[in-house]
């Protein structure tokens, strides 16, 4: 019961143009609707695409558990959020902000993202708890930032999040709750690992750009990277970039400002038969390609850790000459050869099978600290520390 006396009314909110955060959350629904069946349960979200997919991740039971609800925002401010988009979470903002109203009879919202903190600057909405369940478990700095403690409770993956966030001081431990990787939950790692997207034998390799204008390796490699793939005879290509990636034309980032333009891909790539192109689909962000892979290449995007579920052959693209080795942001570095063009990459491929038992230990450990995976699912260890820290609180 809340404050008022009546059952607490708790939010998944889902406030993206992209579905690659869902399943952070979305299997947590049904595990807090179980344990907690006086809690009022709403999903909320800014497009169909994004309730389509929490509906598949949850059942067909979940209708029954909890309510739907789409956001809607004013038509007119839509040529904003396109014009603003490339260097402002324009649209997330103006959708928090056109439906405050309605946030403000809610108890509590259990988010993924970091926009959403927005809501506790607004008038009447004091009372809000944001608990936040962070997608991806990666080492750039971006992902410990101080803004984070403005949430109420933040669930992470693992004890390395945890400790690093402690060490900047940016969280307090009460504010910590460690609930494993609920994503993980989502997938078959063995079905995962048979299937097969081309009809011979040769390795599959996984090309996993960013999107970051600084860091990401696209911009200033990307298409030498398809022309070595298209070229070759010894590989199979699955292209899945970051699925924001191709979402616009041009990219931004505040953190040491940078502005690149996206380049297109030529036609040739898309009808070569060893090479799979996917720039967007639910597949690029449910882990059906980094399941399928046998050898994982791409810069700092943290699909590296679920890729390590099956620990393989790790190659990092660095373009942008990085000087990564000591630096903590760069961990995930260290998993694989760290290559800076097209010929040092040749070469990484045709050693990959051979040097990856010298990396492998390496990959199990940070695994381990990443995931702080148990016999309990971790959805349902989210759930429980929602459920807890919602009565206390």
């Amino acid at each position: 019961m809340n404050a008022r006396g009546k059952p607490l009314r708790v939010g998944f909110l889902y406030n993206h143009e992209a579905s690659h955060q869902v399943r952070h959350s979305a299997i947590v629904i049904p595990a807090l609707a179980e344990r907690y069946p006086s809690f009022e349960i709403t999903v909320l979200a800014t497009s169909d695409d994004l309730l389509r997919t929490v509906r598949a991740i949850c059942g067909p039971d979940i209708e029954q558990r909890c309510r739907f609800l789409k956001l809607e925002s004013p038509a007119w401010r839509k040529p904003l959020a396109r014009f603003f988009g490339p260097i402002l979470p324009f649209s997330r903002l103006d959708n928090l902000y056109s439906n405050r109203k309605l946030f403000a009879a809610f108890d509590a919202l259990i988010v993924t993202e970091g926009t959403s903190l927005f809501l506790k600057k607004l008038r009447g909405l004091e009372h809000l708890k944001i608990l936040r369940i962070d997608h991806g478990a990666g080492d750039r700095s971006i992902g410990f930032t101080r803004t984070f403690s403005g949430n109420d409770l933040v669930l992470l993956a693992g004890p390395k999040l945890r400790d690093r966030f402690l060490q900047l001081g940016y969280l307090r431990a009460e504010q910590i709750a460690v609930a494993g990787y609920p994503k993980f939950d989502t997938v078959n790692v063995t079905a995962g690992r048979q299937r097969k997207f081309f009809n011979n034998d040769k390795p599959v390799v996984l090309y996993n750009p960013h999107l970051e204008p600084r860091l990401s390796s696209w911009y200033d490699m990307g298409l030498d990277v398809l022309e070595y793939f298209y070229r070759s005879n010894d590989y199979n290509l699955i292209f899945a970039p970051h699925v924001m990636l191709f979402k616009r034309r041009f990219h931004a980032t505040l953190e040491g400002f940078s502005v690149r333009l996206r380049q297109d891909i030529p036609d040739k790539y898309k009808t070569c038969p060893h090479i799979l192109i996917d720039t967007g689909s639910s597949a690029s962000v449910d882990m059906t390609y980094t399941l399928a892979a046998d050898i994982y290449l791409g810069d700092v995007s943290s699909q590296v850790y679920e890729f390590l579920i099956a620990p393989r052959p790790c190659i990092l693209l660095n373009p942008h000459k990085a000087d990564w080795r000591d630096d903590p942001n760069y961990a995930f570095w260290h998993f694989g050869p760290v290559v800076d063009d097209v010929e040092s990459l040749d070469v990484a491929l045709r050693e990959a099978a051979r040097t990856h038992e010298g990396y492998l230990p390496v990959q199990r450990e940070a695994f381990s600290r990443t995931f702080d995976l148990q016999p309990t699912p971790s959805s349902v260890r989210a759930a429980v520390a929602i459920g807890d820290f919602l009565k206390r609180a």
